[in-house]
């Protein structure tokens, strides 16, 4: 069984400042606000030898009717039915509050070690008061710490691991990384969900749900990647919150990190600007990329609509038609699964290198048959051409003037390469070298 200890407790008592601490990265998002984080997401934890999952969770908040923290209970719920280890986290500066008494009552029915984390213990009095949580009766110890700087959690932590299994967590490194991107209610989430089969993130029709980037390590056609959820990218000038400004910079970041990138556009409303900006982005990053059409299920369709469609698509995208289009529906779970086949064989064509001799023998026939044109009298002669051992695709051509070369051929190599090898969903850089 996976060693996961689980952080839970009341809103805004700091769970996502020592999840933060614990896995050694601003992950969560942190702020003020009660309610900040909505889905669980996991991160990694390494003490004294033994890595284990750290799941962060939403503040748990009982009879409330709004539609968030109906959902974050369930997401707290989920989470510690899957949590080796739970840490019941409370604030000592606030002090005993009605929402731990009432949390602390559900924890009784879970049977699994847990410990009392009395949290922002920055100063003597403050870990004097925090003896009051005694009455909740959970423990016989107390654990103070101050997240925010590290205080306590390293004598915390000693006593966690005591509690795990000696097994080896499975590691993370390695696996293709797959972000899902898009505009705001595309349908991300709920994507997400449809393919794990159960509520990994919280979904509602309200537009900024997602404000972390979520991540999900998920197994599909015997190969195991990992899945992430994140906010949804808007146009700056409408970007009003710091909460929803951080989340949009968590999403840039996930783009960063991973391999393939996932464009959800939603098909009634069609491609837009923005849709186009996140393309762009994901080409400047040097992503694998994959456009999903979502809620294709609610257009009218005649003969050749996707046809059509595709075409017009990939004529706004101009330079960056190389992406396939897949028309879905995560309602309808149509090809939902080959979104994510087509993703896993975006991340393989992504570490394609062409043998030298092959490439030559094709590219120069090409260049035979379509020389560059002559600049200013000059001859342009492309002798040899490699590809160069980096991560992302990029090819060198040795010639004699290279800085002669136009942009349009350059354009014609590009495309001369993808018909010949299959560097489908995957950006292709050309350089020019003096032979």
């Amino acid at each position: 069984m996976a060693n996961i200890v689980a952080i839970v407790g009341r809103p805004n008592v700091g769970k996502s400042t020592l999840f933060n601490r614990l896995i050694e990265r601003k992950q969560a998002i942190m702020d003020d606000e009660s309610g900040v984080t909505r889905d669980r997401h996991y991160g990694v934890c390494e003490w004294n030898g033994k890595k284990f999952t750290v799941i962060d969770t939403g503040g748990y908040v009982k009879g409330s009717t709004d539609i968030f923290e109906g959902a974050i209970r369930t997401q707290v719920q989920q989470a510690l039915s899957e949590a080796s280890v739970i840490l019941f986290m409370v604030d000592c500066h606030t002090g005993l509050h009605g929402l731990d008494e009432e949390f602390a009552q559900i924890l009784r029915e879970v049977n699994k070690p847990l410990f009392v984390v009395t949290n922002k213990a920055d100063n003597q009095k403050r870990i004097d008061d925090s003896t009051e949580f005694y009455t909740l009766g959970m423990t016989d110890r107390l654990f103070p710490v101050a997240s925010s700087n590290g205080w306590g959690t390293g004598d915390l932590l000693d006593e966690v691991v005591k509690e795990l299994d000696e097994e080896e967590e499975e590691s993370d490194s390695g696996l293709p990384k797959i972000a899902i991107l898009g505009r705001p209610n595309a349908g991300k989430s709920s994507f997400i969900n449809a393919l794990l089969g159960k509520e990994r993130t919280i979904v509602t029709d309200i537009p900024g749900t997602t404000r972390d980037a979520i991540n999900t390590r998920y197994n599909l056609f015997g190969k195991d990647f990992i899945l992430t959820d994140t906010a949804g990218i808007r146009k700056k000038a409408k970007v009003k919150e710091d909460i929803e400004f951080y989340s949009v910079l968590r999403a840039i970041q996930a783009l960063q990190d991973s391999d393939v990138c996932i464009i959800m556009i939603d098909a009634e409303r069609g491609l837009k600007a923005q849709d186009m900006s996140i393309i762009a982005l994901v080409n400047k990053y040097k992503k694998g990329s994959v456009i999903m059409i979502n809620k294709w299920d609610l257009v009218n369709k005649e003969t050749n609509t996707a046809v059509k469609l595709e075409q017009e698509i990939k004529t706004k995208l101009g330079p960056l038609s190389y992406v396939p289009i897949i028309f879905a529906s995560v309602l309808e779970k149509q090809r939902i699964f080959k979104v994510i086949e087509k993703s896993l064989a975006i991340y393989e064509n992504k570490a394609t290198k062409i043998p030298t001799s092959k490439l030559n023998e094709t590219m120069l026939k090409e260049i035979e048959r379509n020389p560059p044109p002559a600049i200013r009298g000059k001859n342009v002669g492309i002798k040899y051409i490699t590809q160069l051992p980096t991560h992302s695709v990029v090819f060198a051509f040795f010639c004699s003037y290279p800085k002669e070369i136009s942009e349009s051929y350059e354009r014609f190599l590009i495309n001369k390469i993808r018909s010949h090898f299959d560097f489908e969903g995957i950006p292709i850089k050309v350089v020019f070298r003096m032979k």
